[in-house]
């Protein structure tokens, strides 16, 4: 177990004054941001706001061009990137898994895809996967509302089946952090409630669960949220406790719109009032 390994002293995740810089162009400045473990944080912002770079260095996918990033107790710079990674779970829906062609190609079944979860290899190591580990993948499964793909080709999943088998997978390895960047992409709307359903399952099933969601839109965040951040032009806007953070006022701030906030059963809604 990660726990093991992972001393709860620190954050989950901490990023000191970090700034990443490509090509000359700034796409996070001056970031400071903290995540205890077992909250559940939602990203918000328009497009190039840097969410996504910002969680790119929360995955150990990418290094600060300045400051520090810690995840898991753990400096960025100072650790074997690998070795971390296997307590990160990523799910990206810009990313097609590394693995996905390949096991589309050998018609791989959603179990099969789940189980390669557990190595976080290209393809299934049948002889590294016991029973035990079959039964931790249907469990998964089950708990994202998808047992009864297991035998289904991944291949002929729809996008929602995919995208919370691509959960599953990514919790196979028992991640003390879940990290999904826009998951929701492409999802029509019961696909995108029954995601939301099994993410809120999750945070209510796994309490040690350390999550957060980069999303666009308001309706896409789960009602188990903790906590929110929102970026615009490369900067934090505000940060902290979710009831705090999404009001009116702070919305139309990030989204360079008068908007009007609205919320229902634990679940918010924006629209932009007529004048």
């Amino acid at each position: 177990m990660n726990s093991g390994i992972i001393c709860r002293m620190d954050a989950a995740l901490e990023l000191n004054d970090v700034t990443v810089r490509v090509v000359g162009r700034t796409l996070v400045a001056g970031v400071d941001w903290r995540v205890e473990y077992g909250q559940h944080w939602v990203i918000l912002g328009p497009n190039g706001a840097g969410k996504t770079t910002m969680l790119s260095v929360a995955a150990a996918v990418r290094h600060p061009s300045s400051g520090t990033a810690s995840v898991l107790g753990r400096r960025l710079g100072r650790v074997d990137l690998r070795e971390l990674r296997r307590d990160i779970g990523l799910v990206a829906a810009s990313q097609r898994l590394v693995d996905e062609a390949l096991l589309e190609e050998e018609g791989a079944t959603a179990l099969t895809v789940v189980l390669t979860g557990h190595t976080g290899t290209s393809a299934p190591l049948w002889d590294r996967y016991g029973e035990a580990d079959r039964e931790r993948a249907l469990g998964l499964l089950a708990d994202l509302g998808c047992k009864d793909l297991a035998d289904r080709r991944f291949q002929v999943c729809s996008q929602g089946e995919r995208a919370r088998v691509r959960v599953a997978r990514a919790l196979m390895a028992d991640p003390a952090i879940l990290l999904l960047d826009e998951p929701f992409a492409g999802l029509d709307l019961p696909a995108r409630e029954d995601l939301i359903e099994a993410l809120e399952d999750l945070a209510a099933t796994r309490p040690g669960l350390t999550t957060v969601l980069v999303t666009h839109h308001l309706e896409e965040v789960p009602s188990t949220t903790t906590h929110a951040l929102l970026m615009r032009d490369a900067r934090v806007l505000a940060a902290g406790v979710v009831g705090e953070v999404l009001t009116g006022d702070n919305l139309s701030a990030c989204f360079g719109r008068r908007l009007r906030l609205d919320s229902a059963d634990g679940r918010w809604y924006a629209r932009a009032p007529r004048s």
